[in-house]
């Protein structure tokens, strides 16, 4: 092998380095890959209560544990030679269009996660050209987060109140602010056992213990966001004090039924989707009650622990209802192929809740931005390799599942 001594011009161009910045922030995101990253990032910068309460699920979390498992165990069949230079990641869901075919989940309980809360995830969305689901255990209020949103699509998730003047009164109130569909969550007549947050004494308002401040002294800004910014409410209910568990089951309705749903219908002028479906049958029974489409999913293995896969579910309901009634999907998505998957079994919309909620911890704002960068980055990138220009040329064919 002959050497020779290094040229100074050869060395000058590999010697490249970053300028120093003073945006940690910005700095610390940009060497995030993928949302297993974020989510590093997320636990280290949170305390557990809040981290576990995103991160956990119900019982022994085998629900939680199966569905990210047959994501892992999909396998994609790719077609060659399609010329799939002219990738388009556009999609219609809901009577409107999305720059994306995912959007961002609601999720309860938000600003605990993070100070920014529901505003950062609300302002990301319009930003990205997705809709933004608010929930009824929201941190902000339907008409904060319509200011957040601005121009953006935003869709509000109603769980059922016993006194049906409430739920009225809040469906009244989300059409006026702007939110054009509703997600009618099903699947929580009474609170899943989800005992990471029994074990972490989760409440509301949290409690400083010898623990807590333990805690903070190695998670000081998230402290200190928590501690200067307005108190962590539930700005859709009444009672803010209390145990998660306790609060849902003290003020939604257990007896939630079918005549319910006819009733919630009959109120809501534009699009209405049930949320919690996972049986051919049950999707059937809304779709004749008067909903527009069906949200499968498992509350991400946060309400039943043990049931059905939902992936598999949505395609036995895919299968049931046809091509011409939307559906969408949430639970385990925590990357662009795995959205690609949902699409290939049946999905017309995926919503991102996880994922979400780690970028958010990781980074506020500039969080959720990156996990829709890193969504699109790895979407466009899948159906390049799968030889597909649009969401809606995904089809079955393109994956092998583990029930095959």
């Amino acid at each position: 092998m002959k050497r020779q001594l290094p040229q100074v011009g050869e060395l000058k161009n590999l010697l490249r380095f970053d300028p120093p910045t003073l945006d940690r922030r910005a700095a610390r995101l940009s060497k995030a890959t993928d949302v297993t990253d974020l989510r590093k990032m997320a636990k280290r910068r949170t305390p557990k209560p809040a981290f576990d309460y995103v991160d956990g699920a119900a019982m022994r979390e085998a629900t939680h544990d199966e569905t990210r498992a047959a994501f892992r165990d999909m396998r994609f069949v790719p077609n060659i030679l399609r010329g799939a230079d002219n990738v388009s990641l556009g999609a219609t869901i809901a009577g409107g269009e999305s720059a994306l075919p995912f959007g961002i989940a609601p999720t309860g309980f938000t600003r605990f996660m993070h100070a920014e809360g529901e505003d950062a995830g609300a302002a990301a969305a319009a930003a990205a050209g997705v809709p933004f689901g608010l929930s009824t255990m929201g941190t902000r209020s339907i008409e904060e987060v319509a200011a957040a949103n601005g121009n953006g699509r935003r869709w509000f998730q109603l769980y059922m109140w016993k006194e049906r003047e409430r739920n009225l009164d809040i469906m009244q109130r989300a059409a006026a602010a702007g939110f054009d569909t509703l997600l009618v969550t099903v699947d929580t007549p009474v609170a899943g056992k989800r005992l990471r947050d029994e074990r972490n004494g989760m409440r509301i308002p949290p409690r400083l213990t010898a623990g807590t401040i333990v805690d903070a002294a190695w998670r000081p800004e998230w402290w200190f966001n928590f501690l200067t910014t307005e108190p962590v409410t539930f700005a859709s209910l009444t009672s803010t004090t209390g145990t998660l568990r306790h609060l849902i089951n003290d003020m939604f309705d257990p007896g939630l039924n079918f005549e319910d749903l006819k009733w919630i219908r009959s109120q809501w002028e534009g699009p209405l989707f049930v949320k919690g479906v996972v049986t051919p049958e049950d999707a059937r029974k809304v779709l004749d009650l008067g909903a527009d489409g069906i949200e499968v999913s498992s509350h991400g293995g946060r309400q039943l622990d043990q049931m059905i896969n939902p992936l598999r579910a949505l395609e036995n309901i895919r299968a049931e209802v046809g091509d011409d009634v939307e559906i969408i999907y949430d639970s385990g998505v925590l990357s662009g192929a795995d959205v690609a998957t949902a699409l290939a079994l049946g999905a017309d919309f995926v919503l991102v809740g996880r994922a979400y909620l780690y970028g958010l911890m990781a980074g506020g704002r500039e969080g959720v931005d990156k996990v829709i960068e890193l969504l699109t980055a790895e979407l466009t990138n899948t159906m390049q390799l799968l030889g597909v220009e649009r969401p809606s040329e995904i089809s079955r064919d393109h994956v092998m599942t583990p029930w095959d």
